[in-house]
């Protein structure tokens, strides 16, 4: 396994190299070490391996990322999975603001806390909290489930579209235009299969409620205006 040092070597020389993988490489899994909270860590990695940041991490770890399976055993920074497309990311500690952002596909995990805006845009990609999240989490949420075993600060869904939102704590408050749904069985395996996914052994989706979009913002109406 090939052993990354950013002590010694250059995020650039680094992030170059998992650019360079070839589909069928031999070495699918790599360890970098020493991160000390460099940003744009793996971003923008487009083959099946799997990456182990050994630390924290700054700004955009792992944005863009398509295919690859990336852990980092510490916390993240602002914009962790940022427009990634496929693939997994794992945050064993804290996530700072919009982690997943404009996020397209794949799985992220936050096993601590998120921070606000957790799934600002979010256009497809599925997104496990184990912690809390802070306000303003999936505003203008297109697609997509964001699923929060912890509380939700204010303005939850605000401007929300076709996202799901799955919380089993409480809400602060809600956004613009999202309100609570019922949970129908669909909603419930969907739930399901994201714990799983995450490793999450210990809760059952029926703790969960959902909260989605009224559907009244989609197109100006006078009638609407207060809330825009």
């Amino acid at each position: 396994m090939p052993i990354f040092d950013l002590a010694i070597t250059p995020l650039r020389d680094i992030n170059q190299t998992l650019h360079d993988v070839a589909q069928g490489a031999n070495d699918l899994h790599y360890d970098i070490v020493n991160p000390r909270g460099s940003h744009a860590v793996a971003a923008g990695v487009h083959a099946p391996i799997t990456i182990d940041v050994q630390g924290n991490v700054g700004y955009y770890c792992g944005g863009m990322n398509e295919d690859a399976t990336i852990t980092i055993h510490g916390s993240a920074g602002p914009g962790v999975g940022e427009n990634m497309m496929s693939g997994t990311i794992v945050v064993k500690g804290d996530a700072s603001q919009y982690a997943g952002a404009t996020a397209c596909g794949g799985l992220l995990v936050i096993e601590g806390n998120a921070s606000s805006r957790c799934g600002i845009s979010m256009k497809g990609v599925d997104i496990v909290v184990r912690g809390n999240i802070g306000h303003m989490s999936a505003f203008m949420a297109q697609a997509g489930n964001l699923v929060v075993l912890g509380d939700a600060g204010d303005a939850l869904g605000d401007s929300l579209y076709e996202a799901r939102i799955f919380v089993r704590g409480k809400v602060k408050s809600l956004g613009a235009d999202c309100i609570a749904k019922e949970m129908k069985p669909k909603h419930l395996k969907i739930v399901a299969d994201l714990l799983e996914k995450a490793g999450v052994t210990d809760v059952r989706p029926e703790e969960f409620s959902r909260y989605g979009s009224a559907r009244k913002l989609y197109t100006f109406h006078v009638d609407n205006a207060d809330a825009y």
